[in-house]
């Protein structure tokens, strides 16, 4: 399911949001003693479902309206389902964990029409935005996608969205939206720019060999 699909989807009229409260939710509000390094980023799994659906409790209604450009009270049935769904090829997700909490999530979606571009988007805790998490999914989900014949993103971003356009801009410095309406769509080529092997970080060696372990079992 493309992200446009889930976002047509939630501005019908006769789409109801059903109040679902998770109040065993943990604290997932980054600590004084809790840095970036300490996140566990993964793929996201089979068995993930309910850690993002106790993600809403941490996600404020304009968080949950920027990233699905539309009012909902907590993240979509429908998006959970579509996740759970996913191939890991034409679709493919990475989660940015603190505990056993979800605080971030970065997927694509490939473009049917065009194979070698996909839909990117991101949501992030709003207590860890501007914390460098969102940044960190789209690169290594980069890495990821390059894997698998995919040459470019696209990303429609709200202009209110300021935290997403941050992360755009570290990872494009030379990138120039293009407005449509309240919101700006960017064409992101792969790889990044200044993404060489020898500019990774020693910190980030356990998703690296997630993902390339991922990435040797996929088609």
């Amino acid at each position: 399911m493309r992200h446009t699909d889930v976002r047509e989807a939630l501005q019908r009229p006769d789409v109801r949001h059903p109040d679902v409260r998770h109040p065993d939710v943990r604290d997932a509000t980054p600590r004084a003693n809790v840095v970036l390094g300490d996140l566990r980023m993964r793929p996201y799994g089979v068995a993930d479902r309910d850690r993002l659906r106790r993600m809403s409790t941490v996600l404020s209604p304009q968080s949950l309206y920027t990233r699905f450009f539309a009012g909902t009270p907590q993240i979509p049935e429908m998006y959970v389902r579509a996740l759970h769904a996913l191939d890991h090829w034409n679709h493919d997700a990475l989660v940015a964990m603190i505990d056993d909490e979800m605080v971030g999530i970065a997927e694509y979606v490939r473009d049917r029409a065009d194979p070698e571009r996909a839909e990117i988007a991101v949501l992030i805790a709003d207590h860890w935005q501007r914390h460098g998490v969102a940044s960190c999914l789209i690169r290594y989900l980069a890495r990821l996608a390059e894997r698998r014949g995919i040459t470019e993103f696209s990303a429609d971003v709200m202009l209110g969205n300021a935290a997403a356009l941050a992360a755009i801009r570290a990872g494009w410095p030379a990138a120039r939206p293009q407005r449509d309406g309240g919101a700006a769509r960017f064409r992101l080529p792969l790889p990044q720019p200044g993404s060489g092997r020898g500019e990774r970080s020693r910190d980030h060696e356990g998703i690296e060999l997630v993902l390339e372990l991922l990435g040797s079992q996929s088609r």
